[in-house]
């Protein structure tokens, strides 16, 4: 049971694309809409998590894990760019306010969808799902049990990860640090989505 517990803990938390597009936020001061965003990621484990839990991993072929790695990658570079270009400047009070209202980027829907093409949520569940559920003796209704929770520790991640940008957004406020800072998010999110490219589809493709 622990072992299951430090093996997501140790995945889950690990910088990428939803964790660092949630500390951009934060930086951004845009925390109760993109709470939305950490809710649609965690949806999305818990699907995961139901339906390899409960039917194993035949549904997705290696053929399947390579498209949907393309089509991740794809996503997370229109994500960066996003991050690069929208918000370049630290956001008053009432900016901030504003953008809880209007911020379409980082929702529900769209934390749904990063969370759903990350292969990393794969590389999450994959194991787990179908290796130390079986070990644990882990199946009927505990399978549903063990998904809610640990689809609760993947709510966890990117939400801390947005209150470290909230604290860190709150230290500085000359605009040319936020650009930078959101240009480094955006060049984090790039590398990641090249890494999977490379890992996920090249290599498989070799």
């Amino acid at each position: 049971m622990v072992e299951i517990l430090a093996y997501a803990f140790g995945i889950m938390y690990t910088p990428g694309p939803a964790n660092l597009l949630s500390l951009n936020a934060g930086l951004n001061g845009q925390i109760r809409s993109t709470l939305h965003f950490s809710l649609g990621v965690a949806f999305a484990m818990l699907l995961l998590f139901l339906l390899f839990g409960y039917t194993g991993a035949w549904l997705i072929s290696s053929n399947y894990q390579i498209l949907i790695s393309c089509m991740g990658s794809i996503y997370i570079i229109y994500l960066a760019h996003k991050v690069a270009w929208n918000q370049q400047q630290p956001m008053t009070a009432e900016q901030s306010i504003q953008s809880e209202i209007t911020n379409k980027h980082l929702n529900f829907n769209s934390g749904l969808i990063a969370q759903l093409l990350n292969p990393k949520s794969f590389i999450a569940i994959l194991p787990i799902a179908t290796v130390q559920f079986p070990e644990a003796q882990i199946s009927g209704y505990a399978i549903l049990v063990w998904s809610l929770l640990l689809s609760g520790l993947a709510f966890g991640a990117p939400t801390t990860y947005l209150f470290m940008g909230a604290r860190l957004g709150k230290l500085i406020r000359n605009p040319r640090y936020f650009c930078f800072l959101n240009r480094c998010m955006a060049l984090l999110l790039l590398y990641v989505a090249l890494d999977i490219l490379y890992s996920h589809v090249f290599l498989k493709w070799l």
